[in-house]
């Protein structure tokens, strides 16, 4: 016998009414605590803070990146309880500190600026205070893209910049072949690379453009696991070159 199964209608955690977007909930709460963490654990991750997962920070009940930057060590002792992790910690954290801009902008989870969006700025600005519409269009960003990075800018950076002590500025990234072999589009597993972060990379190393969708600049469709998808299925249709071997591609 089938039972009926509906969806909450509240968030788990704040209690927050959830909203509909792209056939999944999403609770957009700004006092949300499971999403304040979350905000915490995404930026310690990416900026490759160790030592900082869901549980410790949980027991530090830090709930903004910046208090990363502002608790005292004595405070950390006194929420984690052991001075051997605690010292670590703060020595990731010191180290944290020479993060370049490519890797601190993705850490703090604006939709839409990822490591691509990062790496198209870094190729065009140097430093945060550069970022306005002309240089995002310059880019390469999108409308949405350039929105909210610019939203995020004007509500969130004075506040950053004062209690993240790091430069703000670019590293001297090396200089990525003008794009000319193509645009490509990943669809299901690799074999090749363990993520598609690392695809990406040794894509645009080679000279590729990378996007998550299949627009109608994509020129090859990536697919080493063989499944007849959706994307598949439209690439064949259209035309577009389907590669079951991506280093094939790449030595090419």
């Amino acid at each position: 016998m089938f039972q009926s199964i509906f969806a909450p209608s509240h968030c788990p955690s704040c209690d927050s009414e959830l909203v509909w977007e792209n056939d999944l909930l999403y609770c957009r709460s700004p006092i949300c605590g499971e999403q304040a963490y979350k905000s915490v654990e995404h930026f310690a991750k990416t900026m490759k803070i160790k030592g900082l997962g869901p549980a410790s920070i949980r027991k530090l009940g830090w709930t903004c990146p910046s208090e990363i930057y502002t608790s005292t060590e004595e405070s950390i002792l006194a929420s984690l309880g052991s001075e051997a992790v605690t010292t670590k910690l703060m020595s990731e954290i010191l180290n944290s500190f020479d993060a370049p801009l490519e890797r601190l902008l993705p850490a703090f989870g604006i939709p839409l600026i990822g490591n691509t969006a990062t790496r198209k700025l870094s190729e065009t600005i140097n430093h945060i205070s550069q970022i306005n519409a002309d240089t995002c269009e310059r880019a390469g960003l999108g409308p949405k893209a350039t929105h909210n990075l610019l939203e995020w800018i004007e509500n969130d950076l004075n506040y950053f910049q004062e209690h993240i002590p790091c430069s703000w500025y670019f590293s001297d990234l090396p200089s990525y072949p003008v794009v000319n072999k193509g645009t490509v589009c990943i669809t299901g597993r690799l074999k090749s690379f363990k993520t598609k972060a690392e695809a990406t990379e040794a894509l645009n190393n080679a000279g590729y453009e990378v996007k998550s969708s299949l627009t109608k600049q994509v020129t090859h469709l990536v697919n080493e696991g063989g499944a007849e998808s959706a994307k598949t299925r439209q690439a064949r249709d259209t035309g577009v070159t389907i590669v079951n071997d991506l280093t094939s591609l790449l030595e090419n």
